[in-house]
């Protein structure tokens, strides 16, 4: 089963200094249809005006991931860390048994372009934790590159989840290949650019939602920037 989901048919709010895509129910936003996919909870992506940000605030029992576009996110929070997070960087943080942080954009003209992701975690209650790591545009051209997994698999942030999570740039003729567990569902964002999965066209902010696969396969990519799940059933 491969079902496309447009970019579009998404979720939208507008708070001003901050616009938000959602794939799943977030927030305000709910379709029962669209609760998560898999143990992936949430993909929010988000415009922070210059300036602004996310106040302090607190999770709990989860796994969130940023992935920052364009711009840099500024995070700060209960554990003592301070980070700058700029383009090609994939930040891990484990809520775990609670963790306050928040993200800014300090930057007086420029908005800072992220996604937001949630992994729902296969263990509860542990110390928060927290982690970062730089992926060049190299590791990933033409190829998935791993930047998340179980056991840092290949050098990828640690996630306390059943999930795995690839990244990828391709133009032209360049293709990948990656064999999928048909007893598992995975899913494709396709962040930006055109890109054909299993020969289904996306276009920017559509996802290719996935189960009782086997293959999947990327090709015809014009200036595309891909993630990819691969997720407990």
């Amino acid at each position: 089963m491969l079902q496309i989901r447009r970019a579009e048919a998404r979720g939208f709010a507008d708070h001003g200094w901050l616009k938000s895509h959602h794939s799943f129910s977030f927030a305000e936003y709910f379709d029962p249809a669209w609760m998560g996919w898999g143990n992936l909870r949430v993909i929010n992506e988000d415009r922070i005006a210059p300036g602004t940000g996310f106040g302090t605030h607190g999770h709990r029992d989860m796994e969130i991931i940023s992935y920052v576009l364009e711009g840099n996110l500024a995070h700060k929070d209960s554990m003592g860390n301070i980070k700058g997070i700029p383009p090609g960087d994939v930040q891990r943080m484990s809520a775990g048994s609670g963790v306050r942080h928040s993200e800014f954009n300090h930057a007086p003209d420029q908005t800072t372009h992220f996604l937001q992701i949630w992994v729902e975690p296969n263990v509860r209650g542990i110390a928060p934790g927290y982690e970062q790591k730089s992926f060049p545009e190299t590791d990933k051209r033409g190829r998935l590159r791993l930047v998340a997994s179980p056991d840092g698999a290949e050098g990828s942030v640690t996630v306390h989840a059943d999930a795995a999570l690839y990244a990828g740039l391709f133009d032209g003729a360049e293709r990948a290949q990656l064999d999928l567990d048909p007893q598992r569902k995975a899913y494709v964002h396709l962040v930006r650019g055109t890109l054909h999965v299993n020969g289904r066209a996306l276009r920017a902010g559509d996802a290719a939602v996935m189960a009782d696969e086997s293959r999947l396969v990327l090709s015809e990519g014009e200036q595309a920037e891909v993630l990819v799940f691969d997720l407990a059933p």
